[in-house]
């Protein structure tokens, strides 16, 4: 622990602080009041499917519950259902774009292992590495970008990138910040819902991130849920890859150890999260969004994400006060919800890199 405070100390003086000036959401209202916009229009017909039919066992069975799922269905899970049954969703320049400065930012401070994969084993074995590469240079170093997690939280698996986590710059505070970016097309701030959906992805991390924290990252069910044999040789490259990163390897039970171990010795994450929003022509700040984890919000949505996912009932529409974001959808024109197609859009709506986040 002496060293890992030390490590805490020295991170600390080599990360400027976040930038404040641009903060528009310091004292934000309570999420809670705005809990009813996100749920939701009116609903289809309430009904219960078997779980072997449900979208989480038919499309994710193999990789888990990403982060994007929960906060791509708390935009519209209509839309979500159309992507799942018919088609992937459609990448236009803005999300090229986004995407291209994510890859930009994380190149500044971590290079990712890379590596030819020949089995499922090699394909987590590779995810999990990353994580603890990133995370050991969060301790050392104060900073890391674009860190995988994979944890178990409210009954399902769950994955996910975070952006940024950086250790904060005051001794007094010890609990490293999860941060999101956003690009925009324009300079402008986003609308309401498309603030809202980024905060709940970031509390998703956040719960991920104490759930870890707290040791809770049940093994068996891990390889007995994605079918692994944690005793599986992994493949000559992977091995030489955990070898070189300081972390030698066998198996992938060895290198659940490695991330097993690691998340004890990291703290819980800051209850403040920041979303940074950028203007995409010159990657300048347009402003911040600073806001208090909610835990019961936070559980409110993912239970009412996860009746969708489980086949508890059928997908909802969004709401009529946001059937504005339908005049961006791929699926609005065969969309049973979309019927005024005179409405107006929303003039901060459409600026997004992507939608929802």
């Amino acid at each position: 622990m002496a060293l890992i405070k030390a490590a805490f100390v020295a991170a600390r003086s080599s990360i400027p602080s976040i930038r404040s000036a641009f903060d528009f959401h310091r004292n934000a209202r309570s999420i809670q009041s705005i809990t009813a916009l996100s749920k939701r229009g009116f609903a289809s017909t309430q009904k219960k499917i078997k779980a072997d039919e449900s979208f989480l066992h038919q499309f994710r069975r193999t990789k888990g519950l990403s982060v994007t799922d929960i906060t791509a269905t708390e935009w519209c899970e209509k839309q979500m259902e159309f992507v799942l049954r018919r088609a992937k969703r459609e990448s236009t320049k803005a999300m090229k774009a986004g995407s291209a400065r994510h890859t930009n930012l994380e190149e500044e401070v971590v290079k990712k292992v890379k590596a030819r994969v020949k089995c499922k084993e090699d394909i987590w074995a590779l995810k999990l590495l990353n994580f603890t590469i990133g995370a050991n240079q969060l301790l050392f170093q104060g900073l890391t970008r674009e860190l995988p997690l994979i944890g178990f939280a409210e009954g399902v698996w769950m994955v996910g990138v975070i952006d940024e986590i950086c250790m904060p710059a005051t001794e007094t505070n010890m609990n490293p910040k999860l941060i999101d970016t956003k690009t925009r097309v324009r300079g402008t701030l986003p609308a309401e819902p498309q603030r809202r959906n980024g905060r709940l992805q970031l509390m998703c991390y956040k719960y991920m991130w104490d759930n870890l924290v707290a040791d809770n990252f049940p093994s068996r069910e891990f390889y007995k849920f994605f079918a692994l044999n944690p005793h599986s040789i992994l493949s000559e490259e992977i091995r030489e890859k955990t070898a070189d990163s300081g972390f030698p390897a066998d198996t992938l039970d060895d290198v659940v150890r490695f991330y097993k171990n690691t998340w004890t010795t990291l703290p819980p994450s800051y209850d403040q999260l920041l979303l940074r929003y950028e203007f995409q022509k010159d990657n300048s700040l347009i402003g911040e969004d600073q806001f208090a984890f909610d835990p019961d919000w936070l559980k409110n949505q993912i239970h009412g994400c996860l009746e969708f996912w489980l086949g508890e009932r059928e997908a909802c529409y969004t709401p009529e006060e946001e059937r504005w974001k339908c005049r961006f959808c791929q699926f609005a024109s065969i969309c049973p919800a979309n019927t005024d197609h005179d409405s107006t859009p929303s003039p901060t709506s459409a600026n997004s890199s992507s939608t929802p986040s």
